[in-house]
């Protein structure tokens, strides 16, 4: 981290699922005041969420963004006042094709809900209890289409594989990991129990560096990111100064500049004042 101070932070990223949202799934009254007071000292506000974008719009306009949305880990990056796509990077047709086949092998198809995103909308190959959930938590309509081949005709935007037992994820992780390289595809988890895959090119680190370097004229000294899981590690990194919330893994916590109280504690809040106050009690 350096010698960064307050005045050098002009852009503020956020993830939102365990980092501004926690369990109630809204944001407290504290953070968004918060994040508010941070707008009005002239900092500039984004969202990077590995949700979808129709899914992370009422976050976005709860804390008054004006920067484009980061979704799906940067798969896709919208202005939402204008609708302009600045990216929008998608999963190579034969690959989503062979994650299928994987998902779909005897031992893994009764343990596994296979998520395909496609054009902002969720396919699935059916309506299981943990898929109801997610799409509850998400605000969205799930589509069952029983075999997801017939949704193919265009590329997905992301690809989830979720299971309760978290056991199951990480040998998922390790053995696509083998089978794919980092140029193949980029291979995540958002939670313990969601495995991701998106576009190789797609990260929240990528993103962050877009809106910054690209849209705003900054540079990464400039910049402030909080989350608090395996797909916020890229833009920890990146950031000037990256911050892991309480509740994340240690292996993220390790990698952060700084660790916040955890979400249900308004860590979001502390971190702003800490960094962006420079409330140097906190």
């Amino acid at each position: 981290m350096g010698n960064i101070s307050a005045q050098d932070i002009k852009l503020l990223v956020l993830d939102i699922d365990g980092t501004i949202a926690g369990e109630s799934n809204k944001i407290s009254t504290r953070v968004i005041e918060t994040v508010k007071a941070a707008q009005a000292q002239g900092i500039h506000v984004a969202i990077a969420t590995g949700r979808m974008y129709c899914s992370a719009l009422h976050y976005h306009a709860q804390i008054g963004s004006k920067l484009p949305l980061i979704a799906y880990q940067g798969a896709w990056i919208q202005d939402p006042v204008s609708q302009k796509i600045h990216q929008h990077l998608s999963v190579n047709k034969e690959i989503a094709l062979k994650l299928l086949d994987y998902f779909e092998q005897p031992q893994l198809r009764q343990l596994l809900s296979v998520h395909f995103y496609i054009n902002d909308q969720l396919y699935v190959r059916e309506l299981t209890e943990e898929t109801k959930i997610y799409g509850k938590r998400s605000g969205i309509t799930p589509i069952p289409v029983g075999d997801l081949r017939s949704c193919l005709n265009n590329e997905p935007t992301k690809i989830l594989a979720l299971c309760q037992d978290t056991e199951v994820i990480d040998k998922l992780l390790d053995n696509l990991r083998v089978q794919y390289t980092p140029a193949e595809l980029y291979l995540t988890k958002s939670v313990a129990t969601f495995f991701e895959a998106t576009n190789p090119l797609v990260n929240k680190g990528t993103a962050v560096r877009y809106i910054a370097e690209k849209l705003l004229g900054l540079q990464k000294s400039n910049v402030m990111t909080v989350g608090d899981n395996f797909n916020d590690l890229e833009m920890l990194e990146y950031a000037g100064i990256g911050v892991a919330m309480g509740n994340a893994p240690t292996q993220v916590k390790a990698r952060a500049n700084w660790v916040a109280p955890n979400v249900e504690q308004d860590g979001v809040a502390a971190a702003i004042e800490k960094f962006i106050f420079n409330d140097s009690e906190k």
